[in-house]
């Protein structure tokens, strides 16, 4: 049986990285949110709806690795955008790149300034 009633609200996805204000004005500019908390390792931004996202300064950071030969990704953003092309470029000015190994072909995978994969996908998709 499936209890309708929730047990918690997410309230924030943190991400380990290198640099959390770099990491908070990378995402900050991407997704338009406002940084809302930074200093001392740490990062935070939110947008008008929904969950924040914070960023913690780790020594010694490894990103994850892409792409990884078990197939697991621990997590990433899936990011819906009108023009998948002129996102990308935007996404590469602000720090992403591009790594050679694309899966798919209706979305594009990017590594964020701090190596974390994430995908812009056609917004129709997500009806």
């Amino acid at each position: 049986m499936t209890s309708t009633s929730a047990t918690a609200t997410l309230a924030m996805m943190t991400l380990d990285c290198a640099d959390a204000g770099r990491s908070a004005e990378f995402w900050s500019a991407v997704l338009g949110w406002q940084i809302v908390a930074a200093g001392d390792g740490y990062a935070m931004i939110k947008g008008p709806h929904g969950p924040a996202v914070g960023f913690g300064s780790v020594a010694d950071y490894q990103p994850p690795s892409w792409p990884n030969d078990h197939g697991s990704k621990q997590f990433h953003f899936d990011l819906a955008v009108d023009d998948i092309p002129a996102a990308e470029a935007r996404c590469v000015a602000l720090g992403a790149t591009v790594p050679a190994e694309q899966p798919g072909e209706t979305w594009r995978v990017l590594l964020d300034p701090a190596g974390h994969p994430f995908c812009l996908t056609r917004a129709e998709n997500w009806g």
